[in-house]
């Protein structure tokens, strides 16, 4: 099984390619889609230009490694209301270009990845670096967005097990919907 994890960004957005064998993981590929520097053409304050970016690098990752499954992590709301919304806006391009690939695609947020890359829902970017590096017997340490895009495919990989077991032992079925209540998603 090949999975391709993404930790998106407005202006990097990382990705990360594993393949499953067995129990065994095998790096495959990462790297990092840039909206914004030299050679992309883009002004800083260009958004549309920008999220097409990131719509298109993702698509062009997806057909050029042909993952099974994906991942991408959750957004959760910044000190900042309008970097949560650009981010989720970049998380939007990714979404849809992942779905328009006819992925299906599972989401977890940072302390879920963390949790289960390093062991510690509040490690820092060095340790998930890290811990990348040696499950994925890499030669040198992943950059950040790569490392972090590599950790949702990592920890898909591993809960796909057993969402595939529960799958079969339930009627297991996504939500459509949510709702908020006493500060919670159901």
């Amino acid at each position: 099984m090949r999975v391709l994890g993404i930790d998106p960004g407005l202006q990097c957005t990382g990705f990360g390619v594993i393949e499953k064998e067995g129990n065994a993981l095998h790096y495959v590929a990462s790297g990092t889609i840039r909206t914004t520097g030299a050679g992309t053409g883009i002004a800083q304050g260009d958004l549309p230009g920008r999220i097409r970016i990131i719509f298109e690098g993702v698509r062009e990752v997806v057909e050029r490694y042909q993952p099974q499954q994906a991942s991408c992590e959750i957004v959760f709301v910044n000190v900042n209301p309008q970097s949560t919304l650009l981010l989720g806006q970049a998380r939007g391009a990714a979404l849809a270009a992942l779905v328009t690939s006819g992925l299906a695609v599972a989401e977890y947020t940072a302390l879920q990845m963390k949790k289960s890359i390093v062991g510690n829902g509040h490690a820092d970017k060095a340790q998930v670096q890290e811990m990348v590096k040696r499950l994925l017997n890499l030669p040198g340490l992943p950059g950040k967005d790569a490392a972090d895009a590599l950790g949702l495919a990592i920890t898909h990989a591993h809960a796909s097990t057993s969402f595939a077991a529960m799958a079969k032992a339930t009627d297991l079925k996504r939500r459509t919907h949510a709702q908020f209540k006493g500060g919670r998603t159901y």
